[in-house]
């Protein structure tokens, strides 16, 4: 069983303790920070990645990170947003990467033309059947779920730093760099995607019945 979660205050200074001492050449003291926060770190890297391998190496990365620049962190943000900021970079980097590699796929497997110039034999898939079939299956999380991951990046990150880890405007403006007006702005529009997507969910469903 886990301890119990220290006060957010609490926790903080437990942090400058520590990084004081890590900053020193404490190895142990740098291992105690990473315990405290890497479960929190992952889960933001597998909610924005949605891949538990790729949300354990983002957090890898970025310990790593944060172990190389140790010396350069000067405290103007709390320890934790600064390695919340580094998970995210790395889980946006990765997401570029994938979606590069999956169009890149995509174009590998562009259809093909016989030499008369007609299309060669393909299976036909009817969309629009499975399309009303996954709308009348799906559960109201995945709604929800396939709705975040057509997020824009921005949007999609704020929100799941607002919204699921319960930071405030002014830590999240520490995580992404972003202007709290702007970060506001990102999370009303995610939100309003998501509200959109649950109507659309309910709406199908009372047709369905």
């Amino acid at each position: 069983m886990s301890q119990e979660a220290p006060q957010e205050d609490d926790r903080q200074e437990e942090d400058r303790r520590l990084l004081a001492r890590a900053q020193d050449g404490d190895v142990s003291a740098f291992e105690a920070l990473v315990g405290l926060h890497q479960d929190r770190v992952y889960g933001l890297a597998l909610r924005m990645t949605r891949s538990e391998a790729d949300a354990a190496e983002i957090t890898q990365d970025t310990f790593l990170s944060a172990y190389q620049h140790l010396k350069n962190f000067r405290g103007e943000a709390a320890f934790g947003s600064w390695v919340h900021r580094i998970a995210a970079n790395h889980a946006l980097m990765r997401l570029r990467h994938r979606r590069v590699a999956q169009a890149a796929e995509s174009e590998l497997q562009a259809p093909e033309f016989t030499e008369r110039g007609t299309l060669a034999d393909y299976p036909v898939t009817d969309w629009s059947r499975d399309a009303e079939e996954k709308a009348l299956d799906a559960e109201l999380g995945q709604a929800i779920q396939q709705a975040a991951d057509r997020l824009p990046e921005g949007y999609r990150e704020v929100f799941l730093l607002k919204d699921v880890d319960g930071l405030s405007y002014e830590q999240i403006a520490e995580v992404t760099g972003a202007s709290i007006p702007a970060i506001k702005s990102r999370l009303h529009r995610a939100r309003l995607a998501l509200r959109e997507a649950i109507d659309l969910f309910y709406n199908r469903d009372n047709r369905g019945a």
